[in-house]
C-alpha cells in the first residue's frame, strides 16, 4: 500500500536574487523527492493559500519554505502562523538564514528538512504583520523606503549606497518618543533600534546580546542626529563599538510604542513598514524553523 505523501510547500519569491541562484530551487525539489517528500511550488501568493486551504493537505505538511529573502519568510509567518517554516536563501542579505547556518544549498536544506531539527523562536507582532528579526525607526528606514521605492527588480547594495548618500543630504531627524511595556513617560531618541534576533545588514553589530527566545526585545536608542552621528554609527557598528556610543541608551521591553512630531520612517527586516506612530509585541516561541543540528544546539 502506497504510504500517504509527505507534502513540502515551497514559495517563491521571483524577484530575489538573480537567476543563477533558481537552480538551487530545482536541486531543492530534486532532492527532497529522492529522501520520499512531495514538493509543490508556487510563485503566486494566492496559489499557495488555496493550496493551504485543503486541510488534508495540509495535514500532511512537512513544512513550508520560503525561497527568498527575509521578506519572503516574514511573509509566511504572519499569513501561516503556527506552521513549521525552512528557509532557502536567495535574497541580497538572508540575514536569518546566515545567522543559523542555512547555505545556500537546494541538497543541504533537503537534509535538514529529512532530518527534521527544528528551533523555536519569538516573533515580534506588528499589527496584523510578523517578523523574526529587527526593526528601526529613523536614517536606516529612510534608505530602505527609498531603495524599494526606486527599486526594479533586484536591489544590489550598490543601490543602497547610492540611496544611503542621498538620504544622508535630506533626513531630518525627527525626535521619537519611545514608550517600554507600561511606562507613562517615553525615553527620547533620534533613532531606535528593535532587536529580536541579532543579525543586520552587512554583518554590522547591532543588540549583539540580544536572544531570540527571551520574550524580549533589545532596544538601542541614539540622542543624537545628523551626517557626523551617523557616520559615526556606521563606523563604530562595523567595529562592534556602537554599544560604547556617549550617546547610546539599552534597554529591554516585551512591548513598544513610538510616537514622533511629524512622520518617521519604519523598516522592519529589511522592507519598509510606514510610518511612526508604532506598536510592537513580542510573540514568545512562536515560530519553529528547520535548522541545522549545529544551530539548535547553540540554542540549548
Amino acid at each position: 500500500m502506497t504510504p500517504p505523501p509527505r507534502y513540502v510547500a515551497i514559495q517563491r519569491n521571483p524577484h530575489s536574487g538573480p537567476r543563477a541562484r533558481r537552480q538551487e530551487l530545482l536541486e531543492l525539489i530534486r532532492e527532497l523527492r529522492i529522501r520520499g517528500f512531495t514538493p509543490r511550488m508556487f510563485s503566486r501568493r494566492e496559489r499557495l493559500r488555496h493550496w493551504m486551504n485543503d486541510e488534508r493537505r495540509r495535514s500532511r505538511l512537512e513544512c513550508l519554505v520560503a525561497a527568498g529573502g527575509d521578506g519572503t519568510v516574514d511573509d509566511l509567518v504572519s499569513r501561516y502562523p503556527g506552521v513549521r517554516l525552512a528557509v532557502l536563501p536567495l535574497g541580497t542579505e538572508n540575514l536569518l538564514a546566515k545567522s543559523l547556518g542555512i547555505s545556500r544549498s537546494g541538497q543541504a536544506l533537503a537534509d535538514f528538512i529529512a532530518a527534521g531539527v527544528t528551533r523555536r523562536m519569538d516573533l515580534v507582532a506588528h499589527g496584523d504583520r510578523r517578523f523574526c528579526l529587527m526593526a528601526s525607526v529613523g536614517i536606516d528606514a529612510e534608505v530602505i523606503r527609498r531603495v524599494h521605492h526606486y527599486r526594479r527588480g533586484h536591489a544590489s547594495r550598490w543601490k543602497y549606497a547610492w540611496h544611503i548618500l542621498r538620504s544622508l543630504g535630506t533626513y531630518r531627524f525627527p525626535e521619537l518618543d519611545v514608550y517600554l511595556d507600561d511606562a507613562a513617560e517615553p525615553l527620547k531618541a533620534r533613532q531606535v533600534f528593535l532587536i529580536n534576533h541579532p543579525a543586520y545588514a552587512l554583518g554590522l553589530k547591532v543588540a549583539p546580546e540580544a536572544r531570540s527566545d527571551d520574550g524580549l526585545l533589545n532596544l538601542w536608542l541614539f540622542s543624537r542626529g545628523g551626517v557626523s552621528h551617523t557616520f559615526g554609527w556606521f563606523l563604530a557598528a562595523w567595529f562592534g563599538r556602537l554599544g560604547r556610543s556617549a550617546d547610546l541608551v539599552a534597554r529591554t521591553a516585551a512591548r513598544v510604542r513610538l510616537a514622533s512630531v511629524g512622520r518617521a520612517p519604519v523598516q522592519v527586516d529589511g522592507d519598509p513598514a510606514g510610518h511612526t506612530p508604532l506598536e510592537l509585541i513580542v510573540v514568545p516561541s512562536a515560530l519553529e524553523i528547520v535548522v541545522p543540528p549545529v544551530a539548535a544546539e547553540s540554542q540549548r
